[in-house]
Order: structure tokens, then sequence, then C-alpha cells
């Protein structure tokens, strides 16, 4: 597993520790001499910086300075974490300067800065299960409440976008607009809603044997009821 994860400017690096040699005494060392924080990196005249373009976030290209580095993590009372560290900028300086980690060593500074934006759709997932899903902060703390409920509704929230790319493979989702808000694309409140109108489009109503048409009320207005229903 690679953790890729945030990090403060003043986090505490070392070195790895020195080889030790048969003349070497005393319990091995754990790290070596402690490195610059990265907000001295950032400050310091002599940091060479990249210029890399990326895909940012969905809103199209942007440029960005960046450095990387290795080091070790080490806080007292647990093994020191081998890390990547890339310390990235903006030119324009319209945007605060972020530390980003990786346990994978191999990893280049552009695959994590683009590993880390993909926590996007994850933040996205939160907030949409919370808007059309109802998920908020539980009332029942016990451990089996906790592993029972919220997964089921993030479950939910993922059976709800496979169910949308089955029925839309186009991504043609119908999007529902009103008069003070125009939406360019869909959002997963519109995928549901196209979800809940193909689930209950299959219900078996009563029927009138001479006028399949009419069930409890006419069929256009089941439907018309049926779309309001779904948003």
């Amino acid at each position: 597993m690679t953790l890729v994860t945030t990090g403060r400017l003043d986090a505490v690096l070392h070195e790895p520790p020195p080889e030790r040699t048969r003349h070497t005494i005393g319990r091995p060392r754990v790290e070596g001499l402690r490195l610059p924080a990265l907000e001295q990196v950032l400050q310091d005249s002599e940091t060479v910086w990249q210029k890399l373009t990326l895909d940012w976030y969905g809103e199209g290209k942007r440029t960005v300075e960046l450095c990387t580095g290795t080091a070790l993590w080490y806080r007292y009372g647990s093994d020191p974490l081998p890390i990547r560290w890339v310390l990235t900028r903006d030119p324009k300086g319209k945007r605060p300067p972020k530390a980003i980690f990786s346990t994978d060593l191999t990893q280049t500074a552009e695959q994590i800065v683009s590993d880390f934006m993909k926590r996007w759709s994850l933040e996205v997932t939160f907030e949409e299960s919370r808007a059309h899903l109802g998920i908020e902060t539980q009332r029942q703390w016990p451990d089996r409440a906790i592993e029972r409920s919220t997964p089921l509704l993030f479950g939910l929230c993922s059976l709800v976008a496979l169910f949308g790319q089955v029925l839309y493979p186009d991504g043609c989702v119908p999007v529902a607009q009103a008069a003070w808000y125009r939406k360019q694309i869909a959002t997963f409140r519109d995928v549901l809603a196209g979800t809940r109108r193909h689930l209950w489009g299959l219900w078996t109503f009563p029927t009138s044997p001479t006028d399949p048409d009419v069930v409890l009320v006419p069929r256009s207005t089941l439907e018309r009821l049926s779309w309001a229903v779904c948003y």
C-alpha cells in the first residue's frame, strides 16, 4: 500500500542512518542527520525548481513549480518511515505552497502530485453522499453501528454511479434545470434520479384489460409524478 498525503512545511525530516562498521559502538541509530525543513527549502535561493503543467482538479491546465527529495520521517516510539517529499508552489504566488509526501520512493514528483489530486473524487463522494444520500454525523457510536451504517451508504453511492454508467454509457444523463440555476453537466443527483426512474418503471401496476395504458391513474400523470418524486 502506498500513502500519498499532505505534510507540514515544518515537518522533521532526517537522512538515513549512517552505515555501521565493526568499529561502531553503541546502539544502532535509526535516523541520520536532520535535514532542513521544507519551509527552509522553500525560502532557499539555491533550490532548483522544475516547472510542470498538469490537469488541475478538472479545471484545465495549470503550471506549478516543484522540487522533490527523499528523507526519513521519524517520531519517537515509531519506526522510521522512508518518504519522498514534493514541494509545490504557484509561480504567480496566488496560492500557498504545499508539501506532499509519498511512501513510494520510486514515484516521480509528477506521479505523486497526480495521485494526490485523485482524492478529489473521494471528496466529491463525501459531499454528495451528505447532500443526496442523507449521510450525517451518526448518533450511534458503537463500533457495530459505525461499521454498518456509513459503509452501506457509501456502497449505495457507488452502486448508483455504476447503474448510471450502464443506463447512460454515452454519458448523456438527463439534467434537471431550474430557472435560478443552470447546470452544464450532470451531477450525482441526476444520476440518482435516472436510476430511480429506471427501477420504478419496472413496477407492476394493476392494469385495465381493455386499456393497458390506464393504471390507477393515467400513465402520463403517473410518469410526471414519478419524475417529480425522483428528485
